[in-house]
């Protein structure tokens, strides 16, 4: 065991596509997990690092403990010495629901409600006027004025909206001589008190006494009313028994104006996750969403997906999620709602910049503390542009993932092993410092740090490299070097450490020159968001990176302006349309057939889901099946040869190759179906050939065999070359899609959009002449790409200008700005910071520009390397 002191060591890997193989990190320091797209990367740091660390604390629990979250099944491997307990930061598909928000992720907005609840002056929501307290005459004055004539019962409240039992309450009420309580609008007995339910949130009211409120009575009432506001606090409820109605009376709070009593404030009351607090028009969303009522959370997983368009606040709460009691507490001027809409940069600003004195200095003092460092946190990972009400389902994966390690930072735990998924995606080359220096306190602290990685200033900065290759899929899964950056250049098998020693020479491709005169989209006045009314120019027939720190407004430009105004156009053309939206005008829309984005959501989460079904060339496979002769005698269609229906799949396993076993004490365990042995279909169905190979064992070949294949078809070969063309040759048409890594799914996406269109340069420009020009929106497509893999996608990019269409590339990867016909750079910062156009050009105009851009020093650094590298 001393050989391991220090380490953690894996030893005989073979889960997935591992290869056997011997690993060795140090503990407390900061590794970084390299390698091709598909080399096992993730296998190593989540499916055995994570969940061996995980499934060994697990299994330490009790049995009783255990059968409420089962462990994960054990990975392949032969031992694993010196793992400590393991926290794994990943970019998970679901963010939250419509009613997580950034603060609510960060507890930020848990503090600001006991902030509220402390400090907040409440103020009367129809008479915006500071809330008072009110004098028992003004009640019973009010009292016989407008509830004159009525027979009514008065309630002292004693428990309002709380879960338990209450036998002790019953016991009290009946030691003072009251038979009944009244509980959830029930008259019940107090001395055979019912078993409640604890778990139910009750509300209980001692009735006092009832009269008729005439002038003869006041003397009567007066006694009641003294007596059911000691026993309710302050407070009291009047209820007319004929008509239902009730009204709550406060000596405390009341509005000097209309007279209105309110209940004390209450962290339930600031909540939109809580019926005390939402708007009742949104019920806490902040949106109209047909359909949505007090029964759905908004984790839901159709909310998220339902969203297309501009969002439409509620009208009721206009958009602030709260109900108007909420909105009416004011601290320091400002209502909670309004403090959430800061961004966090302004948010920390506003709370360093408060001024409180004696009682209200004393209250706040440890609340201020808590914010201040959930503040200093995300500062450090870089998202002080997003705003503390920005819902989770927009955040990207990689917005989302600096939230959780921002809350790690503040755990300050020791002796924990963290492990990140590529955190650096999403953000700017600026933001990478400041996001390393996090990630190696994280190690200062005594933590060991492990990350998945791709980024080259990432790698440069881990004290210890493992790099998986030498190529991906089949053709990974081996340690090919480890070590220093020095290690890796000097291993001739390292992909990696080659690109590292020789980095690309930019331009891959001649430059195509770009002028005024050369047609373009032209967008004037665009202010949506953070722009700041904007005039910008996309030249057509070029490749064009949009560039700038996180929140300085790409996506609002590209996505929500560029995008969402063009598709309109195209779908009215011919017909009258509405005025463009975020901005105030668009121009040159007649000179593009069609727009397609490729964005970044998931491909599938089903076995059923692979790579042939998902690009579309699996409808194309099935029809030269249902061609051959033995399919005709049958009379067997494109139907017979799908394992999506019933005709033809392997009943045992519903065509997905595999079957589960229900393990008693252990976790579930996933084999290849005995009846098919993993080929999806019915026997009847595999005796259909096509040149010797079953539909079967056509799902099995890898892209690249299948390449071979189907060369003499060219819907199908088309497609399998592009998926050749963007790295992913080694992986299988049926591969299910939960397995692909997040960069494989990425390019399958990619693919899926580009296989709509030939790239033959000479068909394309015959179609781009007859008006078949595309314009193609891309959104981070380097994300989840070895360096090797950026200079596939980056030919792959050329080709697709080559052949007459504009591509606009939202980017951070220095590699495809640098690529770019066309640079336009928003910032300087994010947020209510960013918004502006700082520069535009070539990347080399941009990065001798004289402005404020946060990318020009960068790029201007990052070619003179490449130049030098020469």
């Amino acid at each position: 065991m001393a050989q391991h002191e220090g380490r953690i060591c894996i030893h005989g890997a073979r889960e997935h596509n591992l290869k056997n193989i011997d690993v060795c990190l140090p503990r407390e320091q900061f590794t970084v997990i390299t390698g091709m797209s598909g080399s096992g990367k993730s296998t190593l740091a989540f499916d055995i690092l994570f969940s061996e660390g995980q499934r060994r604390y697990l299994e330490s629990l009790n049995a009783y403990a255990r059968q409420f979250v089962q462990p994960a099944a054990r990975p392949d491997m032969d031992a694993l010495f010196g793992i400590p307990p393991t926290v794994a930061i990943e970019q998970r598909t679901s963010r939250g629901g419509r009613k997580s928000t950034v603060a609510t992720l960060t507890e930020i907005y848990h503090f600001l409600r006991l902030l509220f609840v402390k400090l907040g002056v409440q103020h009367c929501p129809t008479c915006a006027v500071a809330i008072e307290p009110q004098s028992r005459e003004a009640i019973i004055a009010r009292l016989l004025r407008e509830w004159r004539a009525r027979r009514v019962s008065l309630l002292a409240p004693l428990v309002t909206a709380r879960k338990g039992y209450y036998t002790d309450l019953a016991k009290w009420a009946a030691g003072k001589g009251f038979s009944h309580l009244r509980v959830d609008g029930v008259d019940t007995p107090t001395d055979n008190w019912p078993r409640l339910d604890r778990f139910r949130e009750h509300t209980i009211e001692l009735p006092v006494g009832e009269l008729r409120l005439v002038p003869e009575q006041e003397e009567h009432l007066r006694a009641l009313l003294d007596l059911a506001l000691d026993y309710g606090k302050g407070v009291v409820q009047v209820r007319d028994e004929q008509s239902s109605e009730a009204a709550i009376f406060s000596t405390r709070r009341a509005c000097p104006g209309c007279g209105r009593s309110f209940e004390e404030p209450d962290p339930r009351l600031f909540s939109f996750n809580s019926k005390h607090g939402w708007c009742p028009g949104c019920f806490g969303t902040g949106l109209l969403m047909p359909g949505f009522d007090a029964e759905q959370s908004g984790e839901e997983i159709w909310w998220n997906a339902w969203w297309e368009g501009e969002e439409q606040p509620c009208p009721a709460c206009e958009g602030r999620r709260l109900r108007p009691e909420a909105l009416a507490v004011k601290f320091h001027g400002r209502d909670i709602a309004e403090l959430s809409a800061l961004s966090i940069a302004a948010a920390e600003k506003f709370f360093q910049n408060l001024e409180l004195a004696g009682r209200e200095a004393d209250i706040a003092r440890d609340i201020l503390a808590e914010l201040g460092t959930r503040f200093a946190f995300l500062r450090e990972v870089g998202l002080s542009y997003l705003s503390l009400d920005r819902a989770a389902p927009t955040l990207s994966g990689g917005e989302a993932q600096r939230i959780r390690l921002a809350a790690q930072l503040g755990s300050n735990l020791r002796g924990v092993c963290y492990i990140l998924d590529e955190p650096t995606i999403g953000l700017h080359p600026r933001d990478n410092l400041m996001l390393l220096d996090t990630l190696e306190k994280l190690g200062a602290k005594g933590n060991t740090v492990v990350v998945v990685e791709h980024d080259d200033e990432t790698i440069r900065r881990a004290r210890h490299l493992i790099d998986l290759g030498p190529g991906a899929g089949i053709n990974g899964g081996r340690v090919v070097a480890a070590g220093s950056v020095e290690d890796l250049m000097a291993s001739p098998q390292s992909v990696t450490g080659r690109f590292l020693a020789n980095p690309l020479r930019h331009p891959l491709v001649k430059r195509r020159s770009t002028s005024r005169r050369t047609p373009g989209i032209e967008i004037s006045g665009a202010h949506l968001h953070n722009l700041k009314k904007i005039d910008v120019v996309f030249p057509l027939k070029r490749l064009i990176a949009v560039s700038g720190v996180s929140g300085s407004g790409k996506s609002t430009l590209v996505r929500s302006v560029l995008h969402e105004n063009l598709r309109r156009l195209l779908a009215e053309r011919g017909n009258k349309t509405a005025p463009p939206r975020g901005c105030g005008a668009i121009k040159g829309a007649e000179k593009i057939a069609r727009i397609l984005e490729v964005d970044q959501t998931p491909i599938g989460k089903t076995p059923r889901s692979c790579p042939a079904t998902y690009v579309g060339f699996w409808d194309e496979v099935r029809k030269l099946f249902a061609a051959t002769p033995e399919a005709k005698i049958r009379g067997w269609g494109p139907g017979r040869f799908s394992f999506n229906t019933k005709e033809g799949r392997c009943s045992a396993c519903d065509g997905q190759g595999v079957q589960k076993i229900e393990m008693s004490f252990l976790p579930d365990v996933q084999v290849s179906c005995d009846q098919c042995a993993g080929l999806r279909f019915t026997p009847e169905t595999l005796a259909v050939t096509y040149k010797d190979r079953n539909i079967g064992e056509v799902l099995k070949m890898t892209i690249n065999q299948a390449a071979d294949f189907f060369a003499a078809h060219g819907k199908i070969h088309h497609a399998l070359c592009l998926l050749q063309d963007v790295g992913l040759g080694y992986l299988t048409l049926g591969q299910p899609s939960p397995t692909l890594s997040g960069g494989e799914a990425q390019r399958i996406k990619l693919v899926t959009e580009l296989a709509k269109t030939p790239l033959d340069e000479g068909a394309a420009a015959t179609r781009n002449r007859r008006g078949g020009h595309t314009l193609y929106i891309l959104d981070e497509p380097t994300i989840g790409l070895h360096m090797a893999d950026v200079e596939k996608l980056i030919r792959v990019l050329h080709r697709l200008v080559a052949a007459g269409n504009t591509l606009v590339v939202i980017e951070h990867n220095l590699d495809v700005i640098a690529e770019a016909d066309w640079l336009i750079d928003l910032g300087p910062e994010g947020g209510e910071g960013g918004g502006r156009l700082v520069a535009a050009g070539t990347p080399e105009q941009v990065a001798r520009a004289d402005t404020d851009s946060r990318t020009a020093p960068i790029l201007k650094k990052f070619l003179q390397e490449r130049r030098d590298s020469k």
